[in-house]
């Protein structure tokens, strides 16, 4: 396993993090236990969970909190040993104070994530997704409380893009907060609207960790044009968590693959390997259903593609406008 250092915070952190959305349903408890101890037997220290989770069961403002319980009860014996990141701000109820970035739900729920976690501290909170309603000032200030308190040791943000990065960073400087030092967001060869962000993380030690790398599985080569989806894949168990299968994306994908293929790559590590040679990528979030997928993640992180590849994966799936330069080119 190789590691990088995750933004400012100075942890070091495998290139892949297991990833633990499917935790409940359908990966149930026994498995799941023995999946966290089959990761972080292979070097895999970072560990990415949220209070939301529960796998196949989630709805939006269901309870949530099964993930939680599932990686507390794994760590048992084994918490100083991991890097664990949970997450607050998604719905986890049905009323007005069930969600999003107020204090009262800051304060309330970093307390129901340890005591679901089992333990005093969480290495990296962070906030799930950004909330109009709420001043940024607010959300900071209760973030900065949490620190104090010992709850929390570093603080992160997920699906914010690079101008709300900023304004936290600014926002932490100017009252002497802790700052935001990693940003999860969904991104992958098929999907990267984040693409110019990233160069802002890099100038601000900003430590990306990018979700669905694999895009729910598109880029494992499992699917194929005309055929039925495999009757273990996410597509036929959880469609609705999938992209919709076109003549587009299978143009896409089997030249991904013939690329992949050029160099006897499998497709999911290859997709991976692009991934992490991106610019401030510090661990990939990586979901599984069995410990192979992990193997096969971890095997990714040694691999170096071409640059030719790049320049022609650009041409595949193009990265979004940007402005030109006409002073330099």
């Amino acid at each position: 396993m190789k590691y990088r250092v995750l933004g400012s915070s100075g942890l070091i952190v495998s290139e892949i993090c297991l990833g633990t959305m499917t935790f409940g349903e359908p990966v149930d408890e026994a498995e799941a236990v023995k999946l966290v101890h089959g990761a972080m037997g292979m070097g895999i220290n970072f560990i990415d969970t949220a209070n939301v989770y529960e796998g196949y069961r989630r709805y939006l403002g269901s309870a949530g909190g099964v993930a939680e319980e599932i990686v507390g009860k794994a760590l048992q014996g084994r918490r100083d040993q991991a890097i664990l990141a949970t997450k607050v701000g998604a719905p986890v109820g049905p009323g007005p104070q069930d969600r999003g970035l107020t204090a009262s739900h800051i304060l309330r729920e970093v307390d129901r994530s340890l005591q679901r976690l089992q333990t005093d501290y969480i290495d990296l909170y962070i906030v799930h997704w950004p909330d109009k309603h709420v001043p940024l000032e607010t959300t900071m200030a209760a973030l900065d409380q949490v620190v104090r308190q010992g709850k929390v040791r570093y603080l992160g943000a997920s699906n914010h893009h690079a101008a709300q990065l900023c304004e936290m960073l600014w926002l932490a400087d100017q009252h002497s907060w802790p700052p935001i030092v990693s940003s999860q967001i969904p991104f992958s060869l098929l999907r990267r609207e984040f693409q110019h962000d990233l160069a802002f993380c890099k100038r601000h030690a900003i430590g990306v960790t990018p979700y669905q790398p694999l895009q729910a599985g598109l880029l494992t080569g499992k699917y194929r044009r005309h055929q039925a989806p495999p009757s273990d894949s996410r597509a036929a168990e959880k469609p609705d968590w999938v992209w919709t299968f076109d003549d587009r994306l299978f143009d896409r994908l089997e030249r991904i693959e013939a690329l992949a293929n050029e160099i006897d790559i499998p497709p999911a590590q290859y997709a991976l390997a692009w991934v992490l040679a991106q610019p401030a990528m510090s661990s990939l979030v990586v979901g599984a259903k069995q410990l192979g997928h992990v193997q096969d993640a971890v095997a990714a992180a040694d691999l170096k593609l071409p640059a030719t590849h790049l320049a022609r994966l650009d041409e595949i799936c193009p990265p979004p406008w940007s402005q030109p330069d006409p002073i330099r080119g």
